[in-house]
């Protein structure tokens, strides 16, 4: 039997392993388009569980259960968190009024999560989290009927979700053909791997806030810290062509420039110089540099300027989280939408949305965050609106949460799905009825995507690099790319038939306004005379384009 203080510790454990391994399985995502990765939503999810029991005292086993499931289900995000909060909650159930548990108590409530979470799942599928949670149930169930010692159900539940882990691309197709296992099934086995350090060994796994990791991004918000230590304003590159005709010495110029500069580095051979350093004299750096040959190429950039461009830039991408203050429901009827890029949310918001939560492919947001989202929305009755298929399932935990109005999730997979299922809605019907009719309209949109590939990949018999551009007709990758406008094109030809009547092109933060009014007046000029065309700014990351065909 253990107590309250070892469960906690156990979650704590398991949430500190899947936070050090979160990368390691974001990597097991096999699709090529940049998502809200697997590894990091089930870390984030499991974490809110570890900091809400930083100041838990109890040593009651049920209330740290409670504990961790309520801050679970409030931070779940994505699919694999919150089937992964499913879990915990429905563990929590069965160990309601318990103060000490054993093994057979802990087998028996983690079959109470196996079975709620595969009833929230609307088609389970074998292969995935929902197979490894449920053989891992299995076997501590058989383990039980032998010995009830905690340890001993526990390590068998974990080595079972393992072997089931194995397993996986057996099932799933997909999985074999990309040669892993899969993701979500990866990361509860490494929870439970954590649990067990404490359960067994007493040993909670180890974590300190890892370093971000280095991308553009990070760099340039690194680099824009430290503006007051550039020493020298200019950082200088040049090729110099060597003079056959003069015998020179290299080691002269080096030692020249680091009189007039720093971070000097100067390689030749016998046809070429080249040369970079940092220096408040570029002029005399290639001055001197000529006297040596015939410079082939020169580089000159204000590295304070870069700096300070890295530092707006920097505040300007940081994500300002949302702010939502509960209200009365004193309206009938009211929206939440979820919707990322300042053009995309006031669309919204013009279309009738009280409150727009930052968020979609890439950054899904938690279940907390719509659940404030609707408590700040003055109606009786909030539609909900996820435009994402891995926020539908965060959307619905939120409905029993809200006890003074009603919550209906009209489960939108797009961004124009959503748009049309606003069009759609009619105040003079029940919500039943607008919400089955708002499905319907959205379900007769079409919608095409271009974006980047974020990992290498193979489909169709095709190799895809990461970095190369990629379009998705209703969620289906059909075409690679070099330019985004090029991939549009193609894609609304493969899109638009002769039943088509409006086509709506929403352009995204990394499009210039050039290149929107360049793919608006392609798209006008091959299908303008039988469609009404409209042009909308998003500023939506992750997607160059997004396209609503009717």
């Amino acid at each position: 039997m253990f107590n309250g203080e070892i469960l906690k510790q156990a979650v704590i454990s398991g949430a500190h392993n899947i936070s050090i391994q979160k990368n390691h399985i974001n990597d097991l995502n096999i699709f090529p388009v940049p998502d809200g990765d697997t590894g990091t939503n089930m870390s984030m999810t499991v974490m809110a569980a570890a900091r809400a029991l930083e100041d838990c005292e109890s040593t009651s086993a049920c209330e740290v259960a409670d504990i961790v499931a309520s801050a679970m289900l409030r931070g779940a995000r994505g699919n694999s968190g919150v089937i992964t909060s499913i879990l915990f909650r429905g563990f929590a159930q069965g160990l309601k009024d318990m103060e000490e548990v054993n093994g057979k108590n802990m087998a028996a409530a983690l079959g109470i999560g196996v079975d709620s979470a595969y009833k929230a799942v609307m088609k389970p599928a074998e292969g995935t989290i929902l197979t490894v949670a449920r053989m891992a149930y299995e076997a501590g169930i058989e383990a039980a009927k032998q010995n009830t010692d905690p340890a001993y159900v526990w390590e068998t539940v974990t080595k079972a979700a393992n072997e089931a882990l194995a397993i996986t691309p057996e099932l799933l197709p997909v999985l074999k053909k990309a040669g892993v296992v899969d993701a979500g099934g990866k990361g509860l086995c490494t929870i439970f791997e954590g649990m067990l350090s404490v359960i067994r060994d007493g040993k909670v796994v180890e974590y300190d806030e890892a370093p971000v990791a280095v991308t553009v991004d990070t760099f340039e918000s690194a680099a824009a810290e430290f503006d007051d230590d550039i020493q020298f304003t200019y950082c200088t590159e040049f090729i110099v062509g060597r003079n056959s005709e003069i015998e020179t010495d290299p080691q002269e110029l080096r030692d020249y420039l680091q009189t007039i500069g720093d971070c000097v580095v100067v390689v030749n051979d016998d046809e070429i110089i080249k040369v970079h350093v940092h220096t408040e004299t570029p002029g005399n750096a290639l001055n001197k540099g000529l006297e040596f040959g015939q410079l082939l190429t020169v580089k000159v950039e204000n590295m304070k300027e870069q700096h300070k461009n890295a530092k707006e830039t920097a505040k300007k991408k940081k994500p300002e989280k949302d702010v939502f203050t509960p209200v009365e429901p004193t309206e009938k009827f009211g929206f939440v939408a979820v919707a990322a890029g300042d053009g995309l949310k006031n669309l919204f918001k013009e279309l009738g949305c009280s409150n727009v939560v930052s968020g979609g492919q890439s950054m899904n947001p938690s279940t907390d965050d719509i659940y404030e989202a609707i408590l700040a929305t003055p109606a009786q009755n909030v539609f909900v609106l996820p435009n994402n298929k891995n926020i539908i399932l965060a959307a619905e935990q939120t409905v029993p949460m809200v006890s003074d109005r009603n919550v209906i999730i009209v489960p939108t997979r797009t961004i124009p799905q959503g748009m049309t299922a606003m069009l759609n809605f009619d105040p003079e019907i029940s919500c039943e009825s607008n919400s089955q009719l708002m499905m319907e309209a959205a379900h007769g949109v079409g919608t095409g995507l271009v974006t980047f590939a974020a990992r290498n990949s193979e489909f169709g018999g095709k190799k895809i690099k990461a970095g190369d551009i990629i379009a998705l007709e209703n969620g289906k990758l059909t075409i690679t790319e070099k330019n985004p406008v090029k991939a549009l094109v193609k894609l609304a030809k493969s899109m638009v038939t002769r039943d088509t009547s409006f086509i709506t092109l929403v352009y995204g933060e990394e499009i210039s306004e050039e290149d929107a009014e360049k793919a608006y007046e392609e798209l006008r000029d091959k299908f303008g005379s039988r469609t009404d065309i409209s042009l909308v700014k998003g500023d939506q990351p992750v997607y160059y384009f997004i396209l609503s065909v009717e």
